[in-house]
């Protein structure tokens, strides 16, 4: 019998790394799934929602804890969190190994065996189980929907007897996951939207969701993408010739979202001052980078900056604020990576370590940091 625990979050941090249909999925499983009370509530999962499906609500943290083979979190626990797990149980979370290294080495020293659910290889079978694209869908959504709402105009054409409202221009600086939700929101509400990107795989599918694609088409431009799918760092002069074609097209928008991000470094610079204040009074630009120091000049985490009548949005967990569907998801990408974890005939833990998505996702083993990218030059 495999014995999970699932506790709630802190910081304000409203998601839950449970939900009642995982919960009942996993005691099919053969689990037992000890949850700390009210953990959900801020995921609109109560205590009798869960208990409904097999979930053991206990009073504390500690309860849900002591004991159990894997613990289930949205964010990184302490090490004092997990001190009562069972010997070399699992933690899988969001685990951010690129921040807090001190942190993250006391964790790793409990002797857990720590998965960074952010590493899920971006491989076929893995897709369910990939917790960024589930998140950041949510999060491209909301940041137009926010963007809108601060706008304070109307986003499609409207034709009226009193005359027509212009549709108003929102553009979308990378089109990962979220860039590409963002787009096809901004799309339903009637906007007319372009889109830029390093990557030139993106060039069809910004099309193909009726946005105009906007970049330097050049040689480097061709060679700007990753065997994973990320962008590559640009050269200067290449940052040069994009930064002056997206200046003279971001003059004039009403709404900018800006997604990009390379983990593990520091968000890129895409939106200068020069060109906030090239904008209209009124426009709004969501900073969906803010968490790593954002993709404007002026942008503050969590913070909403005005300058020269542009609204800068610095939000860091906007996938938190649609809570409910957040959880949802991020419970069924972990339940998808327990269940091959989890040997379904004898219900046991039964890990393939040479497993291309274990390996991928283990960050710490037997007290000790593991992963290739977080022990070169160590």
């Amino acid at each position: 019998m495999v014995t999970i625990a699932v506790t709630a979050e802190r910081d304000g941090e409203p998601r839950v790394a449970v939900s009642p249909e995982a919960v009942k999925k996993l005691a099919g499983l053969g689990c037992t799934v000890r949850v700390e009370a009210g953990a959900g509530l801020r995921s609109r999962f109560s205590d009798d929602a869960l208990a409904a499906q097999g979930a053991t609500i206990v009073p504390s943290a500690a309860e849900a804890v002591s004991g159990s083979d894997i613990l289930l979190k949205v964010h990184r626990p302490s090490a004092e969190e997990v001190a009562t797990l069972a010997p070399g149980a699992i933690v899988a979370a969001m685990l951010a190994p690129y921040d807090d290294r001190p942190g993250l080495e006391a964790l790793a020293a409990t002797g857990a065996s720590l998965m960074a659910m952010e590493f899920i290889p971006r491989i076929s079978r893995a897709q369910s189980m990939d917790v960024l694209s589930s998140q950041a869908n949510l999060a491209g959504y909301k940041a137009v929907v926010d963007a809108a709402a601060h706008f304070g105009q109307a986003l499609p054409m409207m034709m009226t007897a009193a005359g027509t409202v212009p549709a108003a221009r929102v553009f979308i600086m990378g089109v990962g996951v979220a860039g590409l939700q963002a787009i096809a929101t901004a799309r339903r509400l009637g906007a007319i939207v372009s889109a830029t990107d390093v990557r030139p795989a993106t060039k069809e599918q910004v099309a193909s969701l009726g946005a105009k694609f906007i970049a330097v088409e050049n040689e480097e431009f061709l060679q700007a993408q990753t065997a994973a799918g990320y962008a590559k760092p640009m050269s200067a002069e290449y940052q040069r010739e994009q930064a002056e074609l997206i200046a003279s097209h971001i003059k004039g928008q009403d709404i900018v979202v800006t997604t990009a991000l390379i983990p593990g470094r520091p968000a890129p610079k895409l939106v200068s001052t020069a060109m906030i204040e090239s904008m209209k009074p009124g426009s709004v630009i969501v900073d969906l980078a803010a968490e790593r120091g954002g993709n404007t000049d002026l942008t503050r985490p969590d913070a909403a900056v005005e300058h020269n009548g542009v609204l800068i949005l610095g939000p860091t967990n906007l996938a938190g604020e649609v809570a409910v569907n957040a959880s949802s998801l991020y419970a069924r990408n972990l339940l998808a990576f327990l269940e091959t974890l989890i040997d379904k005939k004898e219900k046991v833990l039964k890990i393939d370590w040479d497993d291309e998505i274990v390996k991928g996702t283990l960050i710490a083993r037997d007290g000790r940091i593991v992963h290739p990218s977080l022990t070169q030059g160590a």
